[in-house]
């Protein structure tokens, strides 16, 4: 790639989260590390500074040291709160393990997984509560501490454990200061999305995250004076390292969302300028915007005034902001920065964020590699793409087909460890140093990445023919109604797939616009929309045959991923 550089902008390399931590005091002080409200009817702000989240974390980590906890595995369950990166934090540094758990399990499988991760403590919100004190009464696991984040006449306090560090700091206890970190051994097990009986355990060292930073700082201009907004689960390394681990590396404000249905008034309220999200949730929010221009009847003024201004912009006039201000203030108004990643995203809404002035990047990654391998940088973007490769990291694309097409590798110190006790699958993906993502892809003449879906969802015809589900369903998600699509091959009696669509719209869209409608005109409309929108733009192989509406959700992880294999035995009868 000489072409486009990786590097932009000069970066300061942490080795641990200790060297995180110390930022925090050495340049970040007095600075509004988090902002957040009691509930979301609060007028109220509860703002902490660098200084104090720092000193809660030495306090922390001093008391949990004082528990016998030291090298240990300690587990955090609750929704994005200030104590849990309080945890995250005060573990690490105090050379213990964490692992991070999913908020939305139901409770068998945090049980399940309290017993898999051997984890012997627990800090968890309140709402875990009943079922941590089942976990106690029978003593199945190897728990000795179970710490709230709340108050509780039950178990011990966050709170408590915090003020007795600090007192034991302030009679002369070293116990935190003197612990030495290894950087390269195991510091986060984190599970990959599935049920607990397929799900892995990834092991990642400090030195693994630490460099996926040092990367993303080379790339991105993130700055002190941005506020992120807070709201993927922080369990999940895309939002712990971008918007956690990154941003307050970068000195940012982290404003905790007050759930997904205030966004908008959250974007506002908090004064966002940035936030990190997967690209479902884009799509929708362009969706609202469009539909707010054609209502308004300004879809015509808007596309003549977005020509001007891209012609302006290639003479280094940039005007946008200021010509599409309405827009953006319904986004809060200080909204400069989006960093999507986990998925496809339309190339229309993609430069839909552009052309307002909004500098949107696409990056790809996984929990396996800390995780981010490539990304868009502020200079070099291409729609579509998910950028090339972060500095110091290598990918390959392995056995490619005649496309170019075949699976990617990555070569980098963010690579995980290992699968724990897993060494069959981890040597299933780790070979010769390369470790292979299960992701297929392509690169273009310049270096940049493009994702073409996951190997094990590519439908192979019997002519030998591959289509690929996500070329599809971004062409059907572009209908103004729908909100999101699975595509997929239904077998056929002679061995081959017939391809088929399960279409979610959205309910609201569908009743203002066909009032009354029945549910067979509603069939027969969206039919018709594939034939002409998707079907007549491929190739005869690629049709659509068949499709199922709903209006009930995907089933998804937490971070916005559908889960295709228990939507296709829902699907084929088989759940």
């Amino acid at each position: 790639m000489s072409k486009y550089k990786r590097k932009l902008y000069d970066a300061t390399k942490i080795n641990d989260f200790r060297e995180l931590v110390n930022r925090y005091t050495s340049l970040y002080s007095d600075k509004i590390a988090f902002e957040y409200k009691e509930n979301p009817n609060s007028k109220e702000h509860i703002k902490i500074t660098y200084k104090q989240f720092a000193n809660d974390i030495k306090s922390l980590g001093t008391a949990l040291l004082n528990l016998g906890l030291e090298k240990k595995r300690i587990a955090i369950i609750a929704p994005n709160r200030y104590e849990w990166c309080i945890s995250y934090l005060a573990i690490t540094t105090s050379g213990m393990i964490v692992v991070p758990l999913d908020k939305s399990l139901p409770d068998n499988e945090i049980e399940d997984l309290i017993i898999r991760s051997k984890v012997e403590a627990v800090i968890f919100d309140s709402k875990y509560a009943n079922i941590f004190s089942k976990i106690l009464e029978e003593k199945k696991s190897n728990l000795t501490s179970y710490i709230c984040m709340d108050d509780s006449d039950k178990f011990t306090t966050l709170s408590s454990l915090i003020f007795k560090g600090q007192s034991l700091i302030n009679n002369g206890d070293t116990k935190y200061d003197n612990v030495k970190i290894d950087n390269k051994e195991m510091s986060i097990m984190l599970f990959t999305s599935g049920t607990t009986s397929i799900s892995k355990a990834v092991a990642l060292s400090q030195s693994n995250i630490c460099e996926d930073i040092y990367a993303l700082a080379q790339m991105t201009d993130i700055r002190k004076e941005d506020t992120f907004l807070s709201f993927l689960p922080l369990h999940h390394t895309f939002e712990s390292t971008c918007t956690f681990l990154y941003g307050t590396f970068s000195g940012i404000t982290v404003a905790f969302c007050d759930g997904i249905k205030y966004i908008q008034k959250n974007l506002a309220e908090f004064k966002v300028t940035g936030f990190v999200c997967v690209p479902l949730m884009l799509e929708i929010m362009y969706k609202k915007i469009k539909k707010g221009i054609d209502e308004k009847g300004k879809t015509k003024l808007v596309k003549n005034m977005t020509k001007v201004c891209n012609g302006l912009l290639k003479v280094g006039i940039d005007i946008r902001r200021k010509v599409f201000k309405e827009i953006l203030d319904n986004l809060g108004g200080k909204v400069r920065l989006l960093i999507a990643g986990g998925a496809a995203m339309s190339k229309e809404a993609i430069q839909g964020f552009l052309d307002l002035g909004i500098n949107l990047l696409q990056g790809y990654g996984l929990t396996e590699t800390s995780p981010v391998i490539a990304g868009e940088n502020d200079r070099f973007k291409r729609c579509g793409s998910v950028g090339f490769p972060l500095p110091g990291i290598n990918v390959k694309i392995d056995n490619p087909d005649k496309d170019g097409i075949g699976e990617i590798a990555v070569q980098s110190p963010t690579v995980m460890l290992e699968y724990v006790d897993n060494p069959e699958a981890t040597a299933e993906v780790i070979k010769n140093d390369w470790f292979y993502t299960g992701d297929l892809g392509y690169f273009d003449k310049d270096g940049f990445l493009f994702i073409t879906g996951r190997k094990k969802d590519v439908i192979v015809l019997k002519n030998g023919k591959n289509i690929f589900p996500e070329e599809l369903e971004i062409l059907i998600n572009k209908l103004p109604y729908v909100t999101e699509s699975m595509v997929f091959g239904r077998p056929c009696d002679d061995g081959d797939y017939k391809i088929c669509a399960k279409i979610v719209y959205n309910k609201d869209y569908i009743n203002d616009t066909y009032p009354d409608i029945s549910e067979e005109k509603l069939n027969s409309i969206i039919w018709n929309d594939i034939k002409e929108n998707v079907n007549h733009k491929m190739p005869a192989y690629k049709y659509i045959r068949e499709i199922i509406v709903t209006e009930t959700p995907l089933i998804k992880t937490t971070t916005q991923k559908v889960k295709r294999h228990e939507e296709l035995k829902l699907i084929l009868g088989e759940a």
